[in-house]
């Protein structure tokens, strides 16, 4: 009788020791749930940020080009309309959209601040990658915000060309660390498909509305409340961003990373055949919307007569099918993770045809749908691929996402930069009609490639990271945590040559990592 007595007390106890942990350990993951959708939010709200301010500037230039021109107008304050005299806080007859550039030496320079701060972001990508995969994710992070307020603040007391020349480069220093860390830390956090995916296309759809709703904000605000109003509040939103990271990721919690695996070197990366074609998908798919930003307006006008109004909104309806497309890439993905490469390619049919189309089109209502085309394209190509990178750093590389995104950074920055230096003289030289042509070429002629991609959700790597901890024993605190747990789930893996109904989910969830010296060493299933 005692002995049950004394039995069934422990049994209670233990019962009850395990309701606590249980407990305990709910809670804990509700923490940290909790604490990954705030980080989620702050990146997003870096991204907007970062966007918003590439593209706010451009109701305020035509003020910067009657100062260099010297007639009417001067950069000294919001009371100078481009070539108007009006003053006042309305500005006169100061136009809310994008005026039509003048020729000559003035678009020269206008091309080439566009292009400043896409040209200093691949110039620095290579570092920041390698930096971030050093320190982590949201010390660099951090730091590209601190940049990035810095940069917003000069714009907003800029006074003449070098001074707006300087925060655009400033912006483009902030831009590569804050976007590759901040894209890199989604992927590190999101680990699990469909998950990374979701994640991945709420940062996509931020980057598409700080792009098209900016001119519109800066505009508005330019002509209401002067020219220092639209920087001064993405300078606020950028501090409280930062301050809501700070809070999250505090500078002590870098310590962690000390004992974390290396991650493969960028140049490495760039030798990788799979992550070379995303990459070069990345670049191809982004390059009419880069040439077609600064060459549009003026067609508009001249072979349409299209009002200002017009020209300022034509890219606005196009937000609309950017989302759409991430959400359908979303929702394709996590039902069929295995086609990736063939949402890729398909975006890139629908960016060729849609190109193509762009000279054909004789008024405001007809430009608009092509536009939208190129848009929805853009949004599959890029919420197809972008987890597909990170994919392919776990099953071949390290997962360690800095290098990686700082790759697809320099796709789009390698766009970017050229775009509004060499759109303009190509359409001098040869025409808009044939810009679009060869655009929307390069586009169809590139989808096929994807097809290179077509058994990466096959990939798993042969020498796990889980097989190296067991081998070599735990050499630090990271490590002593990833032995432990790849213990727990070896326990339950299924027997081998079994592959789950989700094979992505599948390899990143038991087999996460694999030596730098292993790299290239994987096999199909």
């Amino acid at each position: 009788m005692a002995e049950a007595g004394g039995a069934g007390r422990a049994r209670a106890a233990a019962s009850r020791l395990s309701a606590a942990v249980g407990e305990r350990l709910g809670t804990a993951m509700g923490e940290a749930r909790r604490r990954r959708r705030l980080l989620l939010l702050a990146v997003c709200v870096a991204l907007l940020l970062d966007n918003m301010l590439y593209m706010v500037i451009v109701p305020i230039i035509p003020d910067y080009i009657a100062a260099m021109r010297g007639g009417g107008g001067t950069a000294a304050g919001p009371s100078a309309p481009a070539g108007g005299n009006g003053s006042g806080g309305g500005g006169g007859n100061r136009s809310l959209l994008p005026a039509r550039y003048p020729a000559g030496n003035e678009d020269v320079q206008i091309g080439v601040l566009f292009a400043s701060k896409a040209m200093l972001q691949l110039l620095v990508n290579p570092l920041s990658g390698t930096l971030i995969d050093r320190v982590g994710y949201e010390a660099p992070l951090l730091a590209g915000l601190a940049v990035m307020f810095l940069s917003t603040a000069t714009f907003a007391f800029a006074e003449n060309y070098a001074t707006l020349f300087a925060a655009r480069s400033l912006q483009g220093l902030g831009s590569a660390f804050a976007d590759t860390a901040g894209i890199a830390l989604i992927a590190d956090r999101y680990s699990e498909e469909p998950a990374r995916s979701r994640a991945l296309g709420a940062a996509l759809a931020c980057i598409s509305f700080g792009s098209l709703a900016a001119p519109p904000f800066g505009g508005v605000l330019y002509q209401f409340a002067g020219k220092r109003v639209p920087f001064l509040v993405l300078a606020c939103v950028c501090l409280l961003d930062g301050l809501l990271l700070l809070g999250l990721a505090p500078p002590g919690a870098a310590a962690a990373r000390a004992n974390m695996p290396v991650g493969t070197p960028i140049h490495r990366l760039m030798l990788d055949p799979y992550i070379a074609v995303v990459a070069g998908a990345l670049a191809t798919c982004n390059i009419p919307l880069a040439f077609l930003e600064p060459t549009i307006a003026n067609w508009m006008k001249e072979s349409m007569g299209a009002s200002e109004w017009e020209v300022g909104l034509t890219w606005l309806p196009a937000f609309f099918p950017h989302v759409l497309g991430v959400y359908v890439t979303v929702r394709l993905a996590a039902t069929y993770p295995h086609l990736q490469w063939f949402y890729g390619a398909l975006g890139m049919a629908v960016i060729g045809a849609s190109s193509c189309l762009v000279p054909a089109c004789r008024n405001f209502g007809q430009v608009i749908v092509p536009l939208c085309g190129i848009c929805f394209g853009i949004a599959l190509v890029d919420t197809a691929l972008l987890p597909t990178l990170a994919f392919l750093v776990d099953v071949r590389h390290v997962s360690v996402y800095g290098s990686v995104y700082a790759i697809a950074d320099i796709s789009y920055s390698v766009a970017y930069a050229l775009g509004p230096i060499v759109a303009g003289q190509i359409v001098h030289t040869l025409g808009f009609a044939q810009l679009n042509l060869g655009m929307g070429l390069a586009n169809v002629l590139y989808a096929p490639v994807l097809l290179f991609l077509r058994n990466v959700c096959q990939m798993k790597p042969s020498h796990s990271e889980r097989n190296i901890l067991l081998e070599e024993g735990p050499k630090g605190l990271y490590d002593t945590i990833k032995m432990e747990e790849r213990k727990g789930v070896g326990k339950s893996l299924r027997p081998a040559g079994e592959v789950e109904e989700n094979g992505v989910d599948s390899y990143r969830r038991d087999l996460a990592g694999v030596s730098e010296e292993d790299s290239s060493d994987y096999e199909y299933s």
